[in-house]
């Protein structure tokens, strides 16, 4: 869900315990004026206000600018790198409008830079100085604090930085999938389970009883069910992806095992028309990969 309201309200009542009218006068008092949050603003429409202060926080004069220097962002968002870095940017490109300006607090700032740059330095991006943590004011001060601490949310699996897209594959041949398996250290068969649709970053689940290995390679049989748990938490963009919304799927994926944990390079969807699929999966029992003839 993109609606803003339980992190607003929380928001609030941070202001409340923490506020001082007197903290830090350099990062409260500036010029500026309140102003709708406008549909063309996606990073921040519907985030659970509905006026920011222009100029915003990053010198942005005009709301153009504003849609325009935001929308770069977007990108960074739907690789799910933190579950907080909406509310973090949103807190720049468009403060809420109260009647003194609110930064982010420094330890939110630091825990969306340790799990987002990473992300952004795969694509040749660091960090920007404009977003520099240390400009940012310290935890007991007037400030925009991380949401997601509570124990049970999502923020305890963070998805770690993975530089490569994966989507589902289309089965073309028969001979092409089984070329596949060949090349790859392990394929297995599984049923992933989307545990919730309500927050920032999704949980998936492997269904245990629904693990089907057709190669183990250098793994242990028992230990690939923890293994590709394990990929589902850390690498929720992949997995995002070759869910496409779903609530559940069977899908055989193939990867490589690495010394502490496994990399999924291909998905396909279990479905009854890719009949190439199941014809390749039926074959596999008796295929000789080439390095085995």
């Amino acid at each position: 869900s993109r609606s803003g309201g339980p992190w607003l309200l929380g928001l609030l009542v941070r202001l409340l315990l923490w506020g001082s009218p007197g903290a830090r006068a350099n990062y409260l008092r500036r010029s500026s004026s309140c102003t709708p949050i406008p549909h063309r603003m996606a990073l921040c429409y519907d985030i659970g206000y509905s006026e920011m202060r222009i100029p915003n926080l990053l010198e942005h004069e005009t709301m153009p600018e504003v849609i325009q220097q935001s929308s770069s962002w977007l990108p960074l968002l739907a690789r799910e790198c933190h579950p907080d870095a909406r509310i973090f940017l949103c807190s720049l490109f468009a403060p809420i409008c109260l009647d003194r300006l609110i930064y982010p607090c420094r330890s939110l700032c630091e825990a969306v830079k340790r799990s987002c740059a990473p992300v952004m330095a795969c694509y040749g991006y660091p960090w920007p100085e404009i977003l520099n943590c240390n400009k940012f004011p310290a935890d007991h001060e007037l400030c925009i604090a991380a949401v997601s601490t509570d124990e049970n949310s999502s923020s305890r699996r963070m998805p770690r930085a993975s530089c490569k897209d994966c989507e589902l594959e289309e089965a073309s041949t028969a001979r092409e999938i089984l070329e596949n398996l060949c090349a790859n250290d392990f394929a297995v068969k599984i049923r992933i389970l989307r545990k919730n649709m309500t927050t920032t970053i999704s949980d998936f689940d492997l269904d245990p009883s629904r693990v089907e290995v057709l190669k183990h390679g250098p793994l242990l049989r028992t230990e690939i069910p923890a293994r590709l748990q394990q990929w589902l938490d850390i690498d929720a963009t992949c997995v995002h992806n070759i869910m496409r919304g779903t609530h559940a799927g069977v899908f055989v994926v193939s990867g490589e095992a690495q010394s502490d944990k496994v990399v999924v390079n291909k998905a396909y969807a279990w479905q009854k028309k890719n009949r190439n699929l199941h014809q390749a999966v039926r074959r596999w029992k008796h295929h000789r990969c080439p390095e085995q003839a």
